[in-house]
């Protein structure tokens, strides 16, 4: 029985959107730290709001399992693989942008003219030329950490409340990801 009521509150602010939208990035979305860390901010969104997802996950199942005629199982397991699968996914979407970005600042620009200069005054402009692509590779290296950090922190959240939760083991790379974010 769908609502035809607007939802309010904490899920009409937290629930998952369901008009995705496509973020299109490229090289020029890598070297603006701005946009690429407005980008990072909204995948992180999931994360941040992980116990509130956990237990609005478990009211709609809870939901869902009441309207069927017959229970099909344990309500947390459900709700815990639904956010699991979720988080992962989200997981590897920031991964590869992270990786992507550090791909593109990685490439060569005005250290070849910092080799090539043959005056003090020289170096001095082409280090000067460098300074902005090295803060670059700082920032993404320092991304890089706070993904560690978060996706840390969003797993003992998740642990917290799915003490009995392993993902399934038909999804090896969900598993490697469970496994990673856990620390071993």
């Amino acid at each position: 029985m769908p609502s035809r009521y607007p939802e309010l509150g904490s899920l009409a602010l937290q629930a998952p959107s369901n008009a995705s939208q496509t973020v299109r990035v490229t090289p020029a979305t890598c070297r603006d730290l701005s946009l690429f860390k407005v980008i990072l901010k909204e995948y992180r969104k999931l994360d941040d709001t992980i116990v509130m997802r956990l237990n609005r996950a478990n009211a709609l199942v809870r939901d869902q399992e009441r309207e069927r005629a017959s229970p099909t199982g344990n309500i947390q397991n459900q709700a815990c693989t639904a956010v699991w699968k979720e988080l992962t996914e989200n997981w590897k979407r920031r991964t590869q942008l992270i990786d992507y970005c550090a791909t593109i600042v990685d490439q060569p620009g005005a250290e070849n003219s910092e080799r090539e200069a043959k005056t003090p005054a020289e170096i001095r402009k082409a280090q000067a030329a460098a300074y902005p692509d090295q803060v670059k590779r700082n920032q993404l290296r320092n991304e890089q950490t706070v993904e560690a950090i978060v996706r840390r922190r969003a797993v003992d959240a998740f642990r917290s409340r799915c003490l009995y939760f392993t993902p399934p083991k038909t999804e090896r790379e969900s598993a490697a990801i469970w496994e990673a974010a856990q620390g071993h």
